[in-house]
């Protein structure tokens, strides 16, 4: 039952007649293109790539049947596995780790440093340029923001090395919130190794200052990168975690807390949890008046307890709900937060797909395309990852077509 109907039509056009003839000319092509006489492909694997279950070719298969193709296994039908990262895109992608490998260290200066005096005042003058980052990580992608934040979070740990009482209270407080916003820009990056790093600094950090609503919040930061692994069980025991003590939370901490919990709901695929801990959560947001820097989306997010429940619905395959809430959301989000309109249109684009609409998925696609060639978020590429999934059923009709074409730059970044 079923077969992989991509890569039989992408034989057929180049003339391969059978599956034995496929195995064949392609075992002749990688032996010339790789200079590999031992190069082979089997008529057996041929057969299983055209079946409802492809598997996954080598990465040196791979490169064969995109020269041999012109596509890439993931849009021949074949399931992408996790971590797959296109070959060509392998130097670019080992020149921006080095680079992000260099900025972790940042978190990692030995000391002690030379004892300085430190003004309180620097606390109001880093909180100040801290919300000014959070407003230009909603027009730009990540790799313009680490260096920066990154940077500034090394000089504060210097800082708190030498300050003393109230103000290396203060400054701790404030490590933590850039801390967790390169975490955050790791995340939007695509590293979650990096992420998870950064969240544990934040973690660490959080501790120190001995503030359970910072302690609350950095839990938060690591289930968050627990929701991009797909692991919800773990961000329900860390949410929980943050909502142990919930009446001496913050009404924000609460609210993060609940939100995650209801991502990592929506990964048990428990839809009546999502729910009662957005709704619960939505009660909490007339209360929220507290002047701290960190974690603030709620209140400069529009939309934001929607974002999360049309979010949930898309994980949940609920697709006619999630386009709906993603359309409402889309109405009151600027222009201006280009990023996270993007990451938004993606899944409804996704959305509507699960929903039966594949034409008006490509009309969205056409635009996420754009946003994502500009801000270079791997987070946007891999919702489109997702979209492409979702479009799998019209993948050799001619909006399925369209949209290979739609996603090409992006696929070059």
């Amino acid at each position: 039952m079923g077969r992989n109907d991509a890569l039989r039509a992408a034989r057929l056009r180049v003339g391969w007649r059978t599956m034995e003839r496929a195995a064949e000319a392609l075992a002749e092509h990688g032996q010339r293109l790789l200079d590999d006489h031992q190069f082979t492909v089997s008529a057996r694997t041929w057969r299983r790539w055209e079946g409802a279950r492809p598997g996954w070719p080598s990465e040196e298969t791979a490169i064969v049947i995109h020269d041999a193709l012109g596509r890439w296994p993931e849009d021949l039908g074949f399931t992408t596995p996790p971590g797959w990262v296109r070959p060509e895109h392998h130097e670019e992608e080992q020149m921006k780790r080095r680079a992000l490998i260099s900025v972790t260290a940042a978190a990692l200066v030995p000391g002690p440093t030379a004892s300085q005096y430190v003004d309180p005042a620097l606390i109001d003058i880093y909180q100040s340029q801290l919300e000014g980052h959070y407003r230009a990580d909603m027009f730009l992608g990540p790799y313009d923001l680490i260096g920066p934040v990154s940077e500034q979070y090394q000089v504060i740990d210097r800082l708190t090395r030498s300050a003393t009482g109230e103000t290396r209270r203060g400054m701790l407080r404030l490590g933590a919130a850039y801390a967790a916003l390169v975490g955050w820009l790791y995340q939007d990056a695509g590293d979650l190794q990096g992420a998870s790093f950064w969240r544990g600094i934040t973690q660490e950090i959080a501790m120190r200052s001995r503030d359970p609503h910072l302690i609350g919040y950095s839990l938060v930061n690591q289930a968050q990168v627990r929701t991009d692994l797909g692991d919800g069980f773990a961000v329900i025991d860390l949410c929980e975690a943050a909502l142990e003590d919930e009446r001496s939370l913050l009404p924000k901490v609460r609210i993060m807390a609940m939100q995650q919990q209801a991502h990592g709901a929506s990964l048990t695929r428990d839809r009546s949890m999502v729910d009662r801990l957005i709704d619960q959560a939505g009660t909490l947001l007339p209360r929220v008046d507290d002047d701290l820097p960190w974690g603030n989306a709620c209140k400069r997010t529009p939309g934001y307890l929607e974002v999360q429940r049309a979010t949930c619905y898309g994980r949940l395959g609920l697709g006619r709900e999630a386009g709906d809430l993603w359309s409402q959301v889309l109405s009151v989000v600027p222009e201006t937060a280009r990023r996270d309109r993007g990451v938004y249109m993606a899944r409804q684009a996704t959305a509507v797909a699960g929903a039966g609409d594949p034409d008006q998925a490509v009309d969205i696609a056409r635009n996420v395309a754009e946003i994502a060639v500009e801000t270079r978020s791997a987070r946007m590429r891999r919702e489109l990852g997702t979209l492409q999934q979702a479009m799998r059923p019209w993948q050799d009709a001619p909006i399925g077509r369209e949209l290979v074409e739609i996603l090409e730059p992006v696929n070059e970044e």
